[in-house]
């Protein structure tokens, strides 16, 4: 039996007849728009994708970081890379920031219209003098051109600055339309490794637009709620490999 699909899996599954919220994180959205039919395997029918390899040295990168805002975080002053860049503001200290960063909880709201509960957890929270909240999210890479946001792909991380940015409104917060990505760019031209990986570090701004989300959720439930798997996102490469197999198998 294949490690992705278990005929007993019933947690994590959405089930019609439920009246109890059901969970949905920010990155079954995301998947949701990348294909509707992975979506509905995935949570509705309990076959996932299969995982991808995790990204160690990513997870170290945030976590340093991490360490790193916090002590700007204790002491509510900027962090030099806020200054580097004219960004006026503070790390948010809040009680429920480990909360907000601890992956399954997150920021969570129940949208009541479609009783889901949309969660999602964020790498940082920074606070201006207008007291609006700024999303901010961390990412590493290693390549010759300085970071940027123009790839297609990176619509992906785009999404996710925006949901994080309407949780928290939903939360009752005043939140900034501007998200920051820390990204940190692995070095290789240095002359030898020499036991370490050395990063330039830019701040990348990107102005979020929430307003798709709701639209989204509604959508969701309604396919959610239906019998019928759905066709399969254009671009879906799982989808695409999957029909292809089974047309010589």
């Amino acid at each position: 039996m294949s490690q992705f699909y278990n005929p007993k899996k019933s947690r994590g599954l959405f089930n019609p007849l439920s009246d109890a919220p059901f969970k949905i994180s920010r990155s079954k959205i995301d998947l949701f728009l990348n294909c509707p039919r992975c979506f509905y395997l995935d949570t509705r029918l309990g076959v996932g994708r299969p995982p991808g390899f995790p990204f160690n040295l990513n997870s170290a990168v945030d976590k340093l970081l991490k360490k790193e805002f916090d002590i700007h975080r204790a002491d509510q002053t900027p962090h030099p890379l806020m200054k580097a860049y004219g960004i006026k503001a503070v790390p948010f200290a809040h009680k429920m920031m480990d909360t907000w960063r601890e992956n399954f909880k997150g920021v969570q709201y129940l949208h009541e219209e479609t009783n889901l509960l949309v969660t999602g957890a964020v790498d940082d929270v920074w606070i201006n003098p207008e007291k609006e909240l700024i999303v901010v999210d961390y990412k590493a890479t290693s390549k010759e051109a300085s970071p940027t946001l123009d790839a297609p792909w990176q619509i992906g991380y785009k999404r996710q600055a925006e949901v994080y940015q309407w949780l928290l409104r939903q939360n009752g917060f005043k939140v900034s339309d501007m998200a920051y990505f820390v990204y940190c760019n692995g070095k290789t031209d240095r002359e030898a490794f020499d036991g370490k990986l050395e990063f330039d570090v830019v701040i990348l701004p990107y102005e979020g637009k929430a307003h798709w989300i709701d639209t989204e959720l509604f959508k969701i439930k309604e396919l959610l709620l239906g019998d019928e798997i759905p066709r399969a996102g254009d671009d879906c490469d799982y989808c695409h490999y999957r029909a292809a197999a089974g047309e010589v198998e």
